[in-house]
């Protein structure tokens, strides 16, 4: 049997429960009413998006970066013509010459007594020279009246000969002696800046031994290696763009090597630089050429990608879907990318309008709402 209080202990929660029943009962059948009636709650609102055409081409075009060197019109490792020893060292390494500069001098002693040497040789041999001919000038007409044997004349008149040979060799000898003094000055062959410094002062050096850099200080050119196929289609005394510290110069193409490197398959284009260019020998300079890639696709923003699992790229076109606009996930791979475009392919056509941005605040499958005009469709919500 029952307890009569458990009785009067259920009594109020069986009432709240039946008075929720009939409440849900209630609100179902109002529903149900007006559904009947054809007054539904609204839909939810199309969300309005920027769209670009996706158009296919044959093939895109990269910009492809090549790298080389800014190079001095002349450098030069410059030493002595003759053996000596280095006296003076008269510049310092960046010092600027002009042609002809004193760059440094050989000691001279030896050639200096030399000289004084060979001098006074020359002086011997004008002064027996001179006592010949007056020999000669005396004996002619003696011999003409025959006075004396032809014989003694000619003896007399080929000495003479012998001595003006001899004075030839001594002022032969002398002049090279000069040459000699002058090669003991090295002098700038161009107007440079002297680069590295070899040979210091105190040292024996050899002729075409190495005793300064010199890096010419007018014009400099610009050689980069570049692709065949692209060096091909260059025009000589065209000008093109350079890169050089990040800024844009304008530099004409002077020639092509025509040997290729077998490493690289790289071939040289030497490009002339503006006369005001202060730039270094051996700086980086760069040039960026067009090459047409052969691979069907479409341009689009970057804007327009999607990031998805496992590094897959997907976008977003509109599709007509039961008279509504709807954004629908479509699978592309990324070729190319250039700034702020993508070249891609996939899965979708020529003409299909793709979401240009904004992709990640919509969820595939939505209604969207085109903003381009022409595009809205009616009753565009």
């Amino acid at each position: 049997m029952s307890d009569p209080d458990s009785k009067r202990q259920w009594r109020p929660a069986l009432g709240a429960v039946g008075a929720a029943v009939l409440a849900t009962a209630a609100l179902t059948a109002a529903l149900t009413a007006r559904v009947a009636s054809g007054d539904a709650p609204p839909s939810r609102e199309a969300m309005p998006v920027r769209s670009t055409a996706f158009a296919i081409d044959a093939h895109y075009v990269r910009e492809q970066r090549f790298l080389g060197l800014i190079r001095a019109a002349a450098r030069s490792r410059v030493g002595f013509e003759i053996a000596g020893t280095i006296a003076q060292v008269l510049v310092k390494e960046g010092d600027a010459v002009a042609l002809g500069t004193a760059l440094a001098r050989l000691d001279t002693a030896s050639l200096d007594a030399r000289r004084r040497a060979a001098l006074a040789t020359l002086a011997q041999i004008e002064a027996e020279l001179e006592l010949a001919r007056a020999r000669t000038g005396r004996q002619a007409p003696l011999q003409a009246s025959g006075a004396i044997a032809a014989q003694t004349f000619d003896d007399t008149r080929l000495a003479e000969k012998a001595l003006e040979a001899r004075r030839d060799a001594a002022r032969a000898g002398l002049r090279a002696l000069d040459i000699d003094l002058e090669k003991s000055v090295l002098r700038a062959p161009y107007a440079a800046r002297v680069g590295r410094r070899l040979m210091d002062r105190g040292a024996v050096t050899r002729p075409g031994t190495p005793v300064f850099t010199l890096v010419a200080s007018a014009e400099r050119e610009a050689h980069i290696g570049i692709a065949v196929e692209q060096a091909r289609a260059l025009e000589t005394g065209r000008a093109y763009p350079l890169t050089w510290r990040g800024a844009r110069v304008n530099a004409r193409l002077r020639a092509v090597r025509p040997d290729v490197n077998p490493v690289s398959m790289t071939t040289v284009a030497i490009f002339e630089l503006p006369r005001d260019t202060e730039a270094f020998d051996g700086e980086p300079v760069a040039i960026s050429l067009p090459r047409a890639i052969e691979e069907r696709g479409g341009w689009l923003p970057l804007s327009a990608l999607l990031e998805g699992e496992r590094g897959v790229w997907t976008v977003l076109a509109l599709r007509e879907r039961e008279g509504h606009t709807v954004a629908l996930r479509e699978v592309v791979e990324v070729l190319h990318v250039s700034g702020d475009r993508v070249f891609v392919r996939g899965s979708v056509n020529s003409g299909d309008r793709i979401v240009s941005d904004g992709v990640h605040r919509i969820a595939p499958g939505a209604r969207v709402r085109p903003l381009e005009p022409g595009l809205a469709r009616r009753g565009g919500t």
